[in-house]
C-alpha cells in the first residue's frame, strides 16, 4: 500500500483596491495593491513553489493581482477563472477545492475575504510554530498568502485536515 500523495494548498487574497463608486466587482488594484501583488509571486518563487493550477476569481482586484503575481514565477501554472470565487462563502470555498482533480499536486486559489482567512482558519488542524495565532491576529490582509498541505485527495479535504506551514503577510 503506498501512501497518500502530500498536496499543497496556496492562497492568496487580492492585492489592496481602489475605493470607487464603481461596481464592486470591477473595482481595481490601488497602487499599494499594484507593489505588492509581484511581491507575493515572488515570495512564491522565493519557496519554490511550483504550482499546477490556479483558480481565480473574475473580480478585476484578482485578475490583475494574479497577472502580476504570476508574472514573478518561474513557471506559469494553468489558470482559470472561476465566477463561483467571488464572494464564496467557506462552504463554496471547500466545494471547490473537493472538485479538484487528483491529478493537481499544488493549487493556488486567488480571492476574497472573509473567505481566504475562513477557509485557511477551518482546514488548519495543525500549523507550524505561531502561525495559526498570526493568521488570525492579522485578518488575512490583502495579498497576504497562507500555504496549507494535506495528504490525501482533493475530495477528502474537510475541516482540520491541513497543516498550514506558512503564512505572508504583504509587509513582513
Amino acid at each position: 500500500m503506498t501512501a497518500e500523495p502530500t498536496r499543497r494548498l496556496v492562497l492568496l487574497r487580492h492585492g489592496k483596491s481602489e475605493w470607487s463608486d464603481e461596481d464592486d466587482h470591477e473595482r481595481p488594484l490601488a497602487e499599494r495593491g499594484r507593489k505588492d501583488a509581484p511581491n507575493a509571486g515572488r515570495r512564491l518563487a522565493a519557496a519554490g513553489i511550483v504550482l499546477d493550477l490556479a483558480l481565480c476569481s473574475t473580480a478585476a482586484r484578482c485578475r490583475e493581482t494574479w497577472k502580476l503575481a504570476v508574472g514573478e514565477l518561474p513557471q506559469r501554472p494553468r489558470t482559470v477563472y472561476e465566477d463561483r470565487l467571488y464572494e464564496a462563502s467557506l462552504g463554496e470555498l471547500l466545494a471547490l477545492v473537493n472538485e479538484t482533480s487528483d491529478e493537481v499536486a499544488d493549487l493556488l486559489l486567488i480571492g476574497h475575504n472573509p473567505g481566504m482567512h475562513a477557509l485557511a482558519d477551518a482546514l488548519a488542524g495543525e500549523a507550524e510554530g505561531d502561525l495559526l495565532p498570526r493568521l488570525n491576529r492579522s485578518g488575512f490582509p490583502t495579498s497576504a498568502i497562507a500555504v496549507l498541505t494535506f495528504a490525501g485527495s482533493w475530495k477528502s479535504v474537510e475541516h482540520g485536515v491541513a497543516r498550514l506551514v506558512a503564512f505572508w503577510p504583504p509587509h513582513e
